[in-house]
């Protein structure tokens, strides 16, 4: 049965996992939005060969389990000489899973923009750099915004996958807090409202934000 007393006292444990499972999200989200652009604007280049590598390492990756990306990046690459720390190895192979999804949608959102506006562009001597900067991103990320708030709450709540890597987050946690008292019932329940917590108001921005773009 559910026992208060206990509940109580493993909540600051569990906020303080919380800390670490926010942390992992948002730094891995930076990663996957930084490296999904790079990808997507490499997907677009001219020069064959680098077109050609960053669609098979977005279908690579998207091909996949993450599970298996992050014991690679964990156990494998010390055996070859690159050790990372849990948090450091987990937020990495979250961030390039899901870059590889995000340049998709970023590729879509750049193709969305009207030719005109490239030619727009040449007719007005700008370089690539200015004509990618002032005309063509400014006019595509936008669009994609919701899908990206999307995939943070996504993120948010793949990471106890990180456990398999002994990231103790908010699921490692709350197995260690029941493998120590034999009691499971209070620590998952009160992950799962941590978790409802933390992901339905980011849901509901997310939905407010792309009725505002749409306005627009």
């Amino acid at each position: 049965m559910w026992n208060w007393t206990y509940a109580m006292s493993i909540i600051p444990p569990l906020l303080q996992a919380l800390k670490v499972t926010v942390s992992a999200t948002l730094v891995a989200f930076a990663i996957a939005m930084f490296g999904g652009l790079l990808l997507a604007l490499c997907r677009r280049s001219r020069f064959k060969p680098l077109s050609w590598i960053a669609g098979a390492v977005v279908e690579f990756i998207r091909s996949t389990p993450l599970l298996v990306q992050l014991y690679f990046i964990f156990y494998v690459l010390p055996l070859y000489g690159l050790s990372l720390s849990p948090f450091a190895a987990g937020v990495l192979g979250l961030g390039l899973h899901y870059s590889a999804y995000m340049s998709e949608v970023y590729r879509s959102g750049i193709e969305a923009v009207p030719r005109g506006q490239w030619e727009a562009s040449t007719a007005l001597n700008f370089t690539k750099v200015q004509t990618w900067i002032r005309v063509v991103l400014p006019q595509a990320v936008p669009p994609v915004v919701p899908v990206l708030g999307n995939y943070l709450i996504v993120m948010f709540k793949e990471t106890p996958i990180l456990s398999a890597i002994t990231l103790v987050e908010m699921l490692q946690k709350a197995q260690i807090l029941g493998s120590e008292s034999f009691r499971y019932l209070e620590p998952f329940t009160i992950i799962g409202l941590l978790f409802l917590i933390v992901s339905y108001p980011s849901s509901i921005l997310v939905r407010r934000l792309e009725t505002r773009l749409n306005r627009k």
